[in-house]
């Protein structure tokens, strides 16, 4: 194995957050030589490392003669950048891969000190990809307040009635995406989740992938409602996604959503150890393809395609929402242990979407269904 450096907080960076599983804000340097863990922090820090990982060394800068930097008149950071090379050359490193997001400044002070230093993102991810442990609970905690959420959005469009104009009531007030949303927050937080982003969308919104949705829900449309609810404690995610209508759904709509369904199924008859990203999601596409919807595989000459089944199958979900492995184009190998979201559907620029989506443990023999609501259109 090669060696490792990371240079990152724990709050905002994922393959630091693998390493060191608390809550560090402040930058700092983690390395792997020869398979042993050093990490260059404040002691302000250093419980919290001994408390997850007792057996990395813990590197004090001011050991390295930071104050004496300082009293030179470098300025911080310059100097941080400095004792992050002594702390390499202390450990012995002279080469390592870095994460995709590891910082210019210090690469270039480490090379320019004669470390070499290789981006390999590739390495990064795999140290990710098998869930267990602390992480896989946090996943499953993430994946009850989707949970939690979706039935909390569910609860809200059941209890809506069509108004004079349309649009749908809840409560004597117009049901809006915005109040849905709301609502779905407020579950999060009791599950101990926190999902800013809650997507909520109506109608033509629905059609275009990410756009989270906004204003009055009309009566008998497909609303998409895509949450991914983020895990306080560990920083894990998950991802799930139904498709309601508060009325009754038009034809093609209720089509589109049985066609997700049937994918899915099927999809979920292929999912094992070995099977490629690819391979699912070619089974998905061979599904809407047979009823002659288009798909990326074949766009029917549709250039850009916004209509059908226009996205990839899904992604891998971990410490972050989007990370290995993929389920389209360029989709690798699935390990046990991999978390993936499965994510079918199909569209009508302009029009509505049908999109469903459920979080799923690759194991040894199949897989194991991490996220679980009813898959019905009718709220």
């Amino acid at each position: 194995m090669p060696d490792v450096l990371i240079h990152a907080g724990t709050l905002d960076c994922a393959e630091m957050r693998h390493e060191i599983p608390a809550a560090i804000l402040d930058p700092f340097l983690y390395g792997e030589h020869d398979g042993a863990a050093f990490a260059l922090l404040s002691v302000l820090d250093e419980g919290s490392v001994r408390e997850v990982r007792p057996e990395v060394e813990i590197v004090d800068p001011l050991e390295l003669g930071l104050m004496d930097l300082l009293e030179q008149g470098m300025d911080r950071d310059a100097a941080l950048t400095e004792i992050a090379l002594r702390a390499c050359e202390r450990a012995g490193l002279r080469s390592a891969v870095v994460p995709r997001r590891f910082p210019l400044g210090i690469a270039d002070r480490l090379r320019a000190g004669g470390i070499e230093l290789a981006v390999d993102g590739a390495q990064f991810d795999g140290r990710r990809r098998v869930k267990a442990g602390a992480e896989l609970e946090g996943v499953r905690r993430a994946a009850r307040a989707a949970g939690a959420g979706m039935a909390a959005a569910a609860a809200l469009l059941a209890s809506a009635e069509p108004g004079g104009d349309g649009t749908l009531q809840a409560g004597g007030e117009p049901l809006t995406a915005e109040r849905v949303q709301a609502e779905v927050r407020a579950a999060f937080e009791l599950a101990g989740a926190v999902g800013d982003e809650v997507l909520v969308a109506p109608g033509p919104q629905g059609a275009t992938g990410h756009d989270l949705g906004s204003g009055p829900i009309a009566a008998g449309v497909p609303v998409v409602v895509d949450l991914w609810p983020q895990d306080r404690a560990s920083r894990c995610w998950a991802d799930m996604t139904r498709t309601f209508v508060a009325g009754e759904p038009a034809d093609d709509v209720v089509r589109w959503h049985n066609l997700c369904r049937d994918a899915l199924a099927r999809v979920l008859d292929a999912l094992a150890p070995g099977v490629t990203g690819r391979e699912l999601w070619e089974v998905c596409c061979d599904v809407f393809e047979a009823a002659g919807e288009p798909t990326q595989r074949d766009p029917q000459g549709r250039t850009p395609l916004r209509d059908g089944f226009f996205h990839s199958l899904g992604h891998g979900v971990g410490l972050e929402v989007h990370e290995a492995p993929g389920l389209g184009r360029s989709g690798e190998a699935l390990v046990a242990g991999d978390v993936v979201a499965i994510e079918p559907g199909l569209y009508r620029h302009g029009y509505g979407g049908v999109r469903i989506e459920d979080l799923f443990l690759v194991t040894e023999d199949g897989y194991e269904a991490l996220t679980s609501f009813s898959l019905e259109m009718r709220p």
